[in-house]
């Protein structure tokens, strides 16, 4: 980084020169500045300081700024990354000039390659300094899910597609579909997977609105129970339901995944393994081994990672309480000890990209709507947490795996994915 020191006045007052000192970046406050750069990985950024000078990406054009208003700013930034980047943000004290998308891209890959290049004592000093994610108890569960479900309907209604309200990764299978046409060919993705007949009995764990649900009910002629602990999508998915004529093969139950009861054909849960906690794996494995039948076929879809790693600090903190994206090995950990014979795993994670850049263009036309709703670090928070994640998917920091599985002793299972493709003509 190379320094531009815009020109000073020729005099000043001593009140002048006492605001100007402290407001003015010191050789102290640009030797911090160069330090936070090698930290990040040296990525193609410029930086502009508060008194509106800057340091420069010396490698060629920087493809966008990252402003700091103010001195305290940039130590918050300096004393805790994420936390302190994404704080800031989101109350305007940092601004991003150009496109954040690409910009937080940028950071994630200059960072992946910093880390690469640590030494086995700086990683292993880098997980040991980091909390542990929330503990995902019953109670504690509960309280997560309100933080980040419980927002308000309305809110999600203003950016998730509007037919099913699905608030988990979309298939894409043409480049031109909208976020409603993917979202319908992710519920047709799902039941094809786990091949569903009429008359067959669902449970499904985490619903969300209960968009698949009815999917499920309506277009396969099967009866699903579905467990969810947010009260506002529960009360949601009840109305809905009753509206479209499902209430006698759909019922929406407030409970945690934990209480499932009952023998079914069919376990599906589809973006709850986040928030279950990965010390629950095996909770989760015996609660499937309990109520599945003899033949039975399962489905989990999960945000996950390539190698383990927390959720951001900032993520974590502010938006997503007690998640965490696991590895594939970890959701071994779901099936091996009840014997269950995985058969597909599939990494969606280009999918979920797709989808988040829909969410993010309906986001941005509505923000008017919910800055009405919220304040003003709320609209920026949300808007940095949808664009942070479109970056950790394109970038390869996070995955998304859809994983069947089914008893070993199970022999009634396909030997090829032929009944998965073509997708079907009336999506």
């Amino acid at each position: 980084m190379a320094s531009e020191r815009q020109s000073q006045p020729l005099a000043m007052t001593a009140s002048e020169t006492a605001t100007k000192l402290s407001t003015v970046p010191s050789s102290i406050d640009r030797t911090l500045v160069e330090r936070l750069v090698r930290i990040a990985g040296n990525p193609p950024i410029d930086i502009q300081l508060w008194d509106g000078s800057k340091c420069v990406y010396e490698d060629g054009p920087a493809r966008n700024t990252m402003e700091f208003k103010n001195r305290s700013a940039f130590y918050d930034v300096l004393k805790s990354r994420e936390i302190g980047f994404g704080d800031r943000y989101s109350d305007g004290s940092i601004e991003v000039h150009g496109d954040l998308v690409e910009f937080l891209c940028d950071i994630y890959e200059s960072q992946r390659k910093a880390k690469q290049s640590q030494s086995v004592q700086l990683k292993l000093l880098h997980s040991l300094t980091r909390k542990k994610a929330r503990d995902n108890t019953l109670a504690g569960s509960k309280s997560n899910i309100h933080h980040h479900y419980d927002l308000g309907n309305e809110f999600y209604t203003l950016w998730l597609d509007r037919e099913a309200m699905q608030y988990t990764c979309a298939y894409f299978a043409r480049p031109d579909y909208s976020i409603e046409q993917a979202q319908a060919a992710k519920m047709e993705h799902v039941c094809r997977k786990l091949m569903l007949k009429p008359g067959q009995t669902v449970v499904e764990a985490g619903c969300g609105w209960g968009g698949l649900a009815r999917y499920m009910a309506r277009n396969y002629g099967v009866k699903v129970k579905s467990y969810n602990i947010s009260h506002e999508q529960i009360v949601y998915a009840q109305e809905r339901a009753q509206i479209e004529g499902l209430s006698d093969q759909v019922e929406y139950i407030e409970d945690d995944y934990r209480n499932i009861s009952g023998e079914y054909d069919v376990f599906v849960s589809v973006g709850m393994l986040e928030h279950v906690g990965k010390q629950n794996y095996q909770v989760l494995g015996s609660v499937v081994d309990r109520c599945l039948s003899k033949d039975g076929m399962a489905l989990v879809h999960s945000i996950g990672r390539n190698v383990p790693e927390l959720m951001s600090t900032w993520i974590e903190k502010r938006i997503f309480p007690g998640a965490y994206p696991p590895t594939i090995r970890e959701m071994m950990d779901i099936v091996e000890p009840c014997n269950f014979s995985v058969l597909d795993i599939e990494n969606l994670r280009l999918h979920y990209a797709e989808t988040l850049r829909h969410w993010l263009a309906r986001y941005n036309e509505n923000e008017d709507k919910v800055r009405s709703m919220f304040d003003e670090q709320f609209v920026r928070a949300w808007r940095l947490y949808l664009s942070g994640s479109i970056a950790a998917f394109l970038v390869g920091s996070l995955q998304l795996f859809q994983m069947v599985f089914t008893r070993g002793s199970n022999n009634d299972v396909p030997r090829t994915r032929e009944h998965l493709y073509p997708m079907s003509d009336q999506i």
